[in-house]
């Protein structure tokens, strides 16, 4: 494997970044079916880093159509350890503004049909999500963020709605009174499945609107969305050209150690099937057994 990666999950365009140099489009296999796309990789401030258009070249998937766990997986057996997620959000709270960045770091799993865990079939885990993002890749891009003049609000929470619809004004009333900060369609379960995959994993949103909450203002629309996502994008470049050169090894945040007492089943009882397809994840902690050796002639074995 070269060295470790920097992953970012977002818009089709991100990738379309000034001075990505030696790029190629991968495909990787997943046990767990096709990933959004092809992943994007290249090396920018000679840092290695893999794109990953969440949706699909040409926005083709809906929020509950994306194949979460081939996505971070594929990132992950690329050689990813930091994963960036590019996000658009409603904003829940007066004071972040459209067009204002987040850097959540708590999540509410609003969703209701989505597959939020590579365990399974036989192998039992709880990886703790008490804090899901990872502070230090939080802090880094907090500072990026802060350096293109954008105003940016850190800390926070997200909810994650099933979509594809925008909120009820009755579903947005109630998701204020719960204390949540923005909404979206993404992040969830891409963030469990972050931890499980033992990635740095944190978020920056980029608020399109007021959802449908605010009584000045119109309400939430495709046309409004689209026009400040397109005028986020340039933000998001801008902070990702900062991040990516302060991102590097060694990580000394907790992330890269999170399976290593999360797996509740016994290794004798792990079905091998299960065990292989998940070698990715539990190789370092359980080695694959060897075959015996086969036996000499007439079924017997040498000694």
């Amino acid at each position: 494997m070269s060295e470790p990666a920097i992953g970012i999950i977002g818009g089709s365009g991100l990738y379309e970044l000034e001075g990505l140099t030696g790029v190629s489009w991968e495909r990787v296999r997943t046990p767990f079916g096709r990933p959004s796309d092809d992943y994007c990789v290249g090396t920018f401030a000679g840092r290695r880093v893999i794109f990953l258009p969440r949706h699909g070249r040409g926005h083709r998937l809906m929020p509950g159509e994306l194949n979460f766990r081939a996505n971070v997986w594929g990132l992950k057996a690329l050689g990813a350890e930091w994963v960036v997620s590019i996000s658009a959000v409603g904003s829940m709270k007066e004071a972040i503004r459209p067009l204002d960045l987040v850097i959540p770091d708590q999540f509410f799993d609003q969703t209701k049909r989505r597959v939020s865990s590579f365990f399974g079939d036989g192998i039992v885990a709880h990886v703790g999500m008490a804090e899901p993002v990872c502070g230090d890749l939080a802090g880094t891009l907090e500072t990026a963020a802060r350096r293109t003049g954008a105003t940016v609000h850190r800390g926070g929470t997200y909810i994650c709605i099933e979509g594809p619809q925008f909120s009820s004004k009755a579903e947005s009333r109630i998701y204020r009174g719960w204390g949540v900060d923005v909404i979206g369609m993404t992040n969830m379960p891409e963030a469990k499945l972050a931890r499980e995959a033992e990635l740095c994993y944190a978020t920056l949103a980029l608020a399109t609107d007021y959802d449908v909450w605010h009584e000045t203002h119109e309400a939430v629309s495709v046309e409004a969305v689209i026009q400040n996502l397109l005028k986020n994008v340039a933000t998001a470049k801008e902070v990702l050209k900062r991040v990516i050169p302060l991102i590097g090894p060694p990580r000394a945040c907790g992330c890269g150690r999170l399976l290593e007492s999360a797996v509740i089943t016994s290794p004798k009882a792990f079905p091998p099937a299960t065990r292989r397809r998940l070698d990715l994840l539990l190789g370092r902690y359980f080695p694959a057994r060897r075959a015996a050796k086969p036996a000499g002639k007439g079924g017997r074995r040498r000694g």
